[in-house]
């Protein structure tokens, strides 16, 4: 890989006078920019949090990802400035407008209104083997979403998984959370690296894992 633990296409830039991850495309939520590079904030993207703690992600840069809960774009604009094929599934219709803007100017960005918890609703969209999935998605049975969508992911492939605590139950302790889900995942799952994201997202584990 280059830049240490960061894909092709991300850099370390010094944009407004702060070093600060980057990936060149065009500006998405109002982030800093320096020239055609766009400053990728950590405290708005878990996977930007993931590169910022120095997760090994795997990713490389040219990579097919399927990404799960795009939500508005924020984060998966950024996969997209140095991904290959990226597939945006949004559940959600107002975010998913915001999506499609944002895929206007990325040609290799696919948004799909569509339920990461259904994922028989997109196989027909979705190419199989893709290099990476990346979820980041608030609902009950995270660990259930990762798996039922398992069937996309090559068998080298990597899951980067943000686990959101407060959705799976606000109930409990965080960490108690994050062992039962890492327990469900290892159903179909190798976990490779686990990560507290708090210092930039409350209450998040990232989890890096590939298929059993």
């Amino acid at each position: 890989m280059s830049n240490g633990l960061l894909p092709t296409g991300v850099q370390r830039r010094t944009i407004d006078g702060t070093e600060r991850l980057a990936t060149r495309g065009e500006p998405v939520y109002g982030e800093p920019t320096d020239g055609e590079w766009r400053a990728w904030a950590p405290d708005r993207s878990k996977l930007g949090a993931m590169f910022e703690l120095e997760m090994e992600t795997g990713l490389e840069g040219g990579e097919t990802v399927l990404y799960l809960g795009a939500a508005s774009g924020t984060t998966v604009s950024h996969v997209a400035d140095f991904a290959g094929p990226t597939y945006a599934v949004e559940f959600a219709p107002r975010p998913a407008r915001d999506l499609l803007e944002t895929a206007a100017s990325r040609p290799r960005l696919f948004p799909l209104l569509a339920d990461a918890r259904k994922p028989e609703t997109y196989a027909h969209v979705v190419e199989s083997d893709v290099d990476a999935i990346v979820q980041d998605v608030a609902t009950r049975g995270q660990a259930r979403v990762a798996l039922e969508n398992r069937q996309f992911l090559a068998d080298d492939g990597r899951l980067l998984l943000a686990v959101k605590a407060r959705s799976e139950d606000v109930t409990r302790e965080p960490s108690d959370v994050f062992e039962e889900v890492c327990t469900d995942l290892e159903e179909g799952y190798e976990i490779f690296e686990r990560c507290r994201l708090d210092a930039y997202h409350d209450d998040h584990l990232g989890v890096v894992a590939r298929p059993r």
